[in-house]
């Protein structure tokens, strides 16, 4: 039974809950910046670059030349597909623009903590210096 009982201490955690629940939401976020990206994104750069797609930017290792990638696969050749690699770094780059967009949005709305600072109170060479100089006090 330790085991179990162990377990369940450690599911019953916040902070495993927590994580639990950031995975989840996190997933359903990335759906949305997901269609954000491909679906307004996208389109506009698209716009902005004459409807240029990189996805048949590649080099067929074989030496022939091929029109579009999926010829040079179907032809069974080795590729290397910089246009794919390029369309994924301009993707990342626009979800990544997209969530700084997201969180700043967000934050307008948070209200701001306020800051309370404690008073430290005496450091130990404070407190020893206000002990000698009581001390020089009483012994006049």
């Amino acid at each position: 039974m330790g085991f179990v009982s162990e377990f369940k201490e450690f599911i019953s955690k916040g902070n495993v809950l927590d994580l639990a629940v950031g995975v989840i939401i996190g997933g359903a976020f990335g759906n949305i910046v997901k269609s954000l990206t491909d679906d307004i994104l996208m389109p506009v750069l698209s716009l902005l670059t004459g409807g240029m797609d990189f996805k048949d930017w590649f080099l067929a290792l074989d030496g022939t030349s091929y029109k579009t990638l999926e010829e040079a696969k179907k032809a069974g050749a080795a590729t290397v597909n910089y246009g794919l690699f390029l369309n994924a770094v301009i993707t990342f780059l626009l979800m990544a623009f997209a969530i700084f967009w997201i969180v700043k949005l967000a934050n307008r709305f948070k209200k701001p903590q306020e800051v309370v600072v404690a008073d430290p109170g005496p450091t130990k060479d404070q407190v020893l210096l206000m002990e000698i100089r009581d001390a020089l006090r009483n012994r006049s």
